[in-house]
């Protein structure tokens, strides 16, 4: 009778993390995560201590995963509008997307080359992009500066800025 009460708390509790991991922002993931295992691995083994340990590691392992999968989509997306830019000419403006294996942090807008910067040392073309979020009447439209540069025969971000506004802590 015990061990039935228990596992519907811990099921009940499960749900509950679920819940919450649903309704929060990305940056609670691992949070979360954490604290599931070390309860339920402290309920296990009754040492909190190991439950505490565990729930750390959970926590850390979970975090690393996140933004590494992020910086990820986030290289993607800058590759792509690097790869846009490095086609078009001063003046030429064209759409872009990005669309993720997990339909998840999708984005597109429109890019415009404002101008080539040609140097001795490198081939690098300014644009301005807009991220558009919504649509119809609702459709609204961020502007940013970014710059592109060719490295062999590939075109690469080459913008430290919107870094913390557009893309967050991952830059």
């Amino acid at each position: 009778m015990r061990r039935g009460r228990f596992i519907r708390r811990a099921a009940a509790g499960g749900l509950l993390i679920v819940a919450a991991l649903a309704l929060s922002g990305c940056n609670s993931i691992g949070g979360f995560a954490g604290a599931a295992a070390g309860v339920a691995s402290g309920a296990v083994t009754s040492n909190p201590a190991v439950g505490y340990a565990i729930g750390i590691g959970v926590q850390a392992a979970t975090d690393a995963t996140t933004k590494y999968i992020f910086r990820n989509w986030q290289k993607a997306e800058q590759d792509e509008i690097a790869a846009i830019i490095g086609n078009l000419e001063v003046g030429q403006s064209r759409r872009w997307a990005i669309v993720h294996q997990i339909a998840y942090g999708n984005e597109h807008g429109e890019v415009r080359v404002t101008r080539t910067i040609d140097t001795p040392l490198a081939l690098c073309k300014e644009a301005i992009m807009s991220v558009d979020t919504g649509e119809g009447a609702q459709l609204k439209r961020a502007w940013y500066v970014t710059s592109a540069c060719r490295s062999d025969d590939v075109w690469k971000w080459a913008a430290a800025e919107p870094a913390v506004e557009r893309w967050g802590s991952l830059q």
